[in-house]
C-alpha cells in the first residue's frame, strides 16, 4: 500500500496515551523525561548546582570545627582559640547562606522559564491535533493540565530540586565523615536508614497514583465548572439549577475526596522519617555514650558524630516533604505527557508521495468516514465538482452534510478514499495553502476578543498587510459598508464575550470574513440560519459578486436558499447522491423524512 492511501483514523485516548508514560512507568523514566526542559536552561541549573554544592560542603565543615573546638580548646580553657573558631564558622555559615541565596535566585528564574517552555510546547502542541482530538476532550480539563499541572511540575523544579541535590550531598557528606570518625557507631546509627529507603520504595507508587487522581478530578472540576458558565443561559431557561448544583457537588465531592487522599499519601513520609530519624539518634547516643564511658571515644569527637548524625536525618525528614512533591510533579508530567504524546495523524503528505490524478476543482474518490465510535457517517462516495459553479448539499439533519463539508476543509480526514483538490491530494497541501483556497463559514460562528477589523484579517497575511485606507477600500469594493454601519463603531467595534453581539451579527463577520479572502472554494455551513431576510438578501448579492472561478458549496434546510444551484446532493444513508432538479431533491428530502 502507498504512502497516499495509508489511512488511520485518530483513536488514541488520554487513558492510552497516558499509558504510553506508564510504560517507562519508574519516577527515575519520568524524571529523565523532563530533563530536557533542564537542558534549554543549562548554564543556570550547572551555576545552581555548584552553589549547592558549594552550600552543602560548607555547612558539613561547621561540625567538625565544633568537635576540633571541644576537644582542642574548650577542655583546656582556652578560650582565645573558640573565639577564633567561632569567627571562623561565622564566615562559613555566611559564605554558605550566600551561595544559597544565590541558588535561589538562579533556579527561580530557572523555573520559570522552564513554566513559560512547558506551557508554549503544550500550547503548540494542541495546535498540531485534529479536531477528533478536540471532540474527545473536555476543555475544562485541557486547561488544567496547562495552568494547574504544568505549575506542579514548576513547584518542583523552582523549590524542591535543588534542595533535593543539596539535601542529597548532605546526607551523602555526612555519611563520609561518621564512617571516617566511627565505622562501627556509624553503622548501628544507619540501621534506621535502611527502613527509611525500603519504606519509601514500596510506596512511592501509591502515592503518584494518588496524586494523579487527585490532578485528574482537579481537571474534571474544571471541565464541569467551564461547562455549566458556557451553558448557563440554558439552565436558566429550562431552570434546571437543582440539577447543575447536585452535578457539581457530587464532582466537587469526588475531587474533595481525591485531594484528601493525595493529602494522606504525601504527608505519611514525615511522621515515618521522623520516628526512623529519632530511633537513630537514640541507639547513636547509647552507643556513644558507651564508648566515651570506655574511654574509647573523645567528647568533642561525640559531639561532632551528633551534628552530623543530624545532618544525616534532618536532610531525610525535609526529602520526605520533597519526596511528595515529587511524585505530585511526576503525576503532573504524566498528564502532562498524556498530551505531548499525542501525534497528529492529519500531517502535510509530501508531493513526492502522490500524483496530479484527481478530476475537477475538488473530487471525492471512494470516500469514507466514521467518528471515533466507529458509526459510519459516508460510505465508498465519489463526485467531481467543477470551478466556478453552485452546489447545494441537502438532506435530513445527521445526514452526514456537514461532515462532508469538513472533509472538503480538511477538519478531518476520510477513513477511506482521497479527496482532491486541483488534481491532488488535499493532504499534500499546507494549512496555509489550504485555508487560502478553501473558506468555510461554520453554522456556530466564533469570533475572538478584538475589533471587527481584527476578526476580518485574522488568519490572512494578505489582509493583514493591507493599510487601513487599504482595507475599508476592499470593504466597500465587496459591498461591506451597508453591513458594516450596523455596528457601532465600524471595524473599530469591540468584540467581547460582554458585548452581546446577537448570533446574526456574529454569523454576518464570519461571513465578511470568509468571503474576504476570495477562496477557490467556499462552503456555507447554514450561513444564514441565524440571519432576517433583509440581510440575507443583501449577503446572497455579496455572493454573487464573488468571482466568477469561485465554487460554492451551500448547506442549507431551507430550499430558497439554494434554488440557484447548478447541482443538488442529497446526503443521507451514507451516501452522495446527485439529485437532479429542485423538485427531484424535495422529493428526496421529504422521503428521507419519512424513511427517518
Amino acid at each position: 500500500m502507498s504512502k497516499i492511501n495509508e489511512q488511520k483514523n485518530y483513536t488514541l485516548s488520554f487513558e492510552e496515551s497516558e499509558n504510553v508514560s506508564k510504560k517507562n512507568g519508574s519516577a527515575k523514566s519520568a524524571f529523565k523525561k523532563m530533563l530536557p526542559l533542564l537542558l534549554l536552561e543549562k548554564r543556570g541549573v550547572i551555576t545552581a548546582f555548584i552553589a549547592t554544592l558549594l552550600t552543602s560542603a560548607l555547612i558539613l565543615t561547621g561540625p567538625l570545627l565544633i568537635g576540633y573546638a571541644i576537644d582542642t580548646y574548650i577542655v583546656q580553657d582556652n578560650y582565645d582559640g573558640v573565639l577564633r573558631i567561632g569567627l571562623v564558622l561565622f564566615a562559613i555559615y555566611v559564605a554558605a547562606f550566600i551561595s544559597n541565596y544565590i541558588q535561589m535566585v538562579i533556579m527561580g528564574g530557572v523555573a520559570q522559564r522552564v513554566l513559560w517552555n512547558l506551557r508554549n510546547d503544550l500550547f503548540m502542541k494542541l495546535q498540531e491535533l485534529p479536531l477528533s482530538f478536540f471532540n474527545q476532550n473536555k476543555s475544562g480539563d485541557l486547561i488544567s493540565r496547562i495552568n494547574s499541572d504544568t505549575e506542579k511540575v514548576n513547584e518542583f523544579f523552582s523549590q524542591g530540586l535543588m534542595r533535593f541535590a543539596g539535601n542529597v550531598f548532605l546526607i551523602l557528606g555526612a555519611g563520609i565523615f561518621i564512617f571516617s570518625i566511627n565505622f562501627t557507631l556509624a553503622a548501628v546509627s544507619l540501621i534506621p536508614a535502611i527502613f527509611i529507603l525500603l519504606f519509601t520504595k514500596i510506596v512511592s507508587g501509591w502515592v503518584t497514583r494518588r496524586n494523579k487522581k487527585s490532578l485528574t478530578e482537579g481537571g474534571l472540576l474544571s471541565a464541569e465548572i467551564q461547562e455549566s458558565i458556557t451553558n448557563f443561559k440554558v439552565i436558566l431557561a429550562f431552570n434546571r439549577r437543582d440539577y447543575f448544583k447536585n452535578q457539581f457537588k457530587k464532582i466537587n465531592t469526588r475531587n474533595y475526596n481525591a485531594s484528601f487522599d493525595a493529602e494522606i499519601a504525601n504527608e505519611i513520609f514525615t511522621p515515618v522519617f521522623e520516628f526512623l530519624g529519632n530511633v537513630a539518634m537514640i541507639i547513636m547516643l547509647a552507643y556513644g555514650l558507651y564508648l566515651v564511658s570506655t574511654g574509647q571515644f573523645a567528647i568533642g569527637l561525640l559531639v561532632s558524630f551528633v551534628i552530623y548524625i543530624t545532618r544525616f536525618y534532618d536532610p531525610l525528614r525535609e526529602m520526605a516533604r520533597l519526596w511528595a512533591s515529587l511524585q505530585s510533579a511526576l503525576a503532573a508530567w504524566d498528564r502532562i505527557g498524556g498530551i505531548l504524546n499525542f501525534t497528529s495523524d492529519m500531517e502535510v503528505v509530501p508531493v513526492s508521495d502522490t500524483k496530479k490524478t484527481g478530476k475537477g476543482l475538488l473530487e471525492f474518490r471512494n470516500v469514507s468516514f466514521s467518528y471515533l465510535q466507529g458509526k459510519s457517517v459516508l460510505e465508498n462516495n465519489s463526485f467531481v465538482l467543477e470551478e466556478g459553479k453552485t452546489y447545494a448539499l441537502v438532506g435530513p439533519t445527521g445526514g452526514g452534510k456537514t461532515t462532508t463539508a469538513s472533509l472538503i476543509a480538511r477538519l478531518y480526514d476520510p477513513t477511506e478514499g482521497t479527496v482532491f483538490l486541483d488534481g491532488a491530494d488535499l493532504r499534500t497541501y499546507s494549512p496555509k495553502e489550504r485555508t487560502s483556497r478553501i473558506g468555510f463559514i461554520l453554522q456556530e460562528p466564533y469570533l475572538f476578543t478584538g475589533t471587527i477589523k481584527e476578526n476580518l484579517i485574522y488568519g490572512s497575511e494578505k489582509l493583514s498587510l493591507l493599510s487601513d485606507v487599504d482595507f475599508k477600500t476592499e470593504i466597500t469594493e465587496k459591498g461591506f459598508t451597508t453591513l458594516l454601519n450596523r455596528f457601532k463603531d465600524g471595524l473599530a467595534t469591540e468584540i467581547s464575550d460582554t458585548n452581546n453581539l446577537s448570533l446574526g451579527e456574529k454569523q454576518i463577520i464570519a461571513f465578511m470574513r470568509a468571503v474576504l479572502r476570495e477562496p477557490n472554494i467556499l462552503v456555507l455551513d447554514e450561513a444564514t440560519a441565524n440571519i432576517d431576510t433583509v440581510t440575507e438578501d443583501v449577503l446572497e448579492t455579496i455572493i454573487k459578486k464573488l468571482p466568477k472561478t469561485t465554487t460554492k458549496i451551500i448547506i442549507a434546510h431551507r430550499l430558497n436558499t439554494i434554488k440557484d444551484a447548478d447541482t443538488i446532493f442529497f446526503v443521507n444513508g451514507m451516501k452522495i447522491t446527485e439529485a437532479g432538479s429542485m423538485e427531484q431533491a424535495v422529493e428526496m428530502i421529504l422521503h428521507g423524512k419519512r424513511n427517518s
